[in-house]
């Protein structure tokens, strides 16, 4: 079991699990982009017990994406262990029990964020959920945020009573529930956590470049990072990440490399879900592609109108090749005065040089 755990989080970058979005489509994608452990999207544990088939499909995933962990959430002990033994069926990697969603349909349930405000139910899911996995060597991770609000931040004596309870892993986002996504993370209570309890800390929260994760690494002495909606529209990033390992480098993604990562995204969802609900729930990524583009707002007009394939990639790339024009292509000579007796042609310049 701790070869595993350590394999798990010995200097790894991890995708963040994010519903609606880390589908499986797009988990491969950042596989072949390099990051090296992958989690399902959120699943209900009650959702497993009640309406079984239909939330397993949610913890579908492909050899390719190993090593893969499922995230399960929900507020009662029985039921967390019923949905584990569940979920076991599909043989993943590890467990992750979320504790740290902010969102107000999980929160009212009693799940994600809200356990934080209940230590002794949340030991008592890890306890429970811990028992099922005994003798299986399928390692147990715990989801949190700072706490629940400025006046309630726990997560360092929460987070002992989560190793005290069995947790393998601890994965903390440094904001508190009531901050949802804004403000700034605060990697200092990372770095503090880290210094508190003995099993690895997966640092999440504010990585959007590569010198994020360097500087989370370096700040915090986390053992492995948890990169979540900093990656979207540019899963490129995760090569990066690799580049630099491998040779101390930040490097930059060209317009080639990033115009057929997206073409191989849209077809791995066409091939998932079929083409007219991939086109649908590509949007979403599609928008996170388009953003920051001059001209990307026209796109996402037209995007999301439209149902056919070509037409989206064709805008896209359209999209990439124009934003990516030099502004001045052309070098400019040095100015001379007219000769009025055998005047010279204009130089033409290219109005799309690609």
């Amino acid at each position: 079991m701790k070869e595993k755990i350590y394999s798990l989080t010995n200097n790894k970058i991890w995708l963040a699990p994010l519903a609606g979005i880390t589908d499986s489509a797009f988990r491969t994608i950042c596989k072949e982009c390099g990051v090296d452990v992958v989690v399902s999207e959120m699943i209900s544990a009650d959702g497993l017990i009640y309406n079984r088939e239909r939330s397993l499909k949610y913890a579908d995933f492909t050899e390719f994406q190993r090593p893969f962990g499922i995230q399960l959430f929900g507020s009662d002990p029985d039921k967390m262990a019923k949905g584990t033994e569940i979920i076991l069926e599909k043989k993943p990697d590890f467990i992750d029990i979320n504790m740290g969603c902010p969102v107000k349909k999980v929160v009212n349930r009693g799940a994600g964020s809200a356990l934080m405000k209940v230590p002794d139910i949340a030991q008592k899911i890890i306890f429970e959920v811990k028992k099922i996995l005994k003798g299986t060597k399928t390692p147990l991770s715990v989801k949190i945020r700072s706490g629940w609000d400025k006046s309630n931040m726990n997560a360092i004596d929460f987070s002992k009573k989560m190793e005290d309870s069995g947790a393998d892993m601890i994965c903390i986002h440094p904001r508190t529930k009531s901050q949802m996504f804004s403000g700034k993370s605060d990697w200092s209570l990372i770095k503090e956590l880290k210094e508190s309890i003995s099993i690895p800390i997966i640092g999440n929260g504010d990585i959007n470049s590569t010198q994020d994760m360097i500087d989370m690494f370096e700040q915090t002495k986390c053992d492995s990072v948890m990169v979540g909606r900093g990656i979207l529209g540019k899963p490129w990033m995760f090569q990066v990440f690799k580049e630099y390992f491998r040779t101390g480098k930040i490097t930059s993604t060209d317009i080639s490399t990033k115009l057929n990562l997206i073409k191989r995204h849209f077809e791995l969802s066409i091939r998932n879900k079929g083409e007219k609900r991939a086109i649908i729930e590509m949007r979403t990524h599609f928008s996170y592609y388009t953003k920051g583009l001059k001209g990307g707002a026209k796109v996402r007009k037209l995007i999301n109108k439209s149902l056919e394939k070509n037409e989206i990639l064709n805008a896209i790339e359209l999209l990439y090749l124009s934003s990516h024009t030099p502004k001045n292509p052309t070098p400019r000579t040095q100015y001379q005065k007219p000769n009025t007796k055998n005047p010279t042609p204009k130089t033409q310049y290219p109005t799309n040089p690609l």
